[in-house]
């Protein structure tokens, strides 16, 4: 269900869920450990998220699969968050990222193409 405060448009976890294939447990975790606090809570205590959260989650879990810890993922997100004056430091802390980020989806890509040459031989022998 989608709600209007402040004309901005909010949405209850369910919905977040839904958008986002991911289970309300895994984003409830993700509130737990501050990776996406929820923008508010209705009086009955119901977490309320925004557009800006579900973009927010969209990058956690793009993230996931690449084997970010919590706490990576937390450094990344604030170093992607915009911000006026950014320093030469968070410019190799997002070039360290990248660079991670290319090895672990190329390790991804040589696992993603033996299990295809697995397939291929199973397909064989069927």
């Amino acid at each position: 269900m989608t709600t209007n405060t402040s004309d901005t448009s909010t949405m209850h976890i369910g919905e977040l869920a839904e958008r986002t294939g991911l289970s309300l447990r895994t984003i409830r975790h993700y509130d737990e450990v501050g990776l996406l606090p929820a923008t508010a809570r209705t009086d009955g205590g119901f977490r309320v998220y925004s557009e800006e959260d579900f973009e927010r989650l969209t990058v956690i879990k793009q993230m996931k699969p690449l084997g970010f810890s919590l706490e990576e993922m937390a450094d990344i997100l604030s170093l992607l968050s915009p911000r006026d004056g950014a320093d030469i430091g968070q410019s190799e802390t997002l070039a360290r990222y990248l660079e991670t980020a290319l090895h672990q989806r190329a390790k991804m890509a040589r696992n993603l193409a033996q299990a295809d040459e697995f397939i291929q031989k199973l397909s064989s022998q069927a």
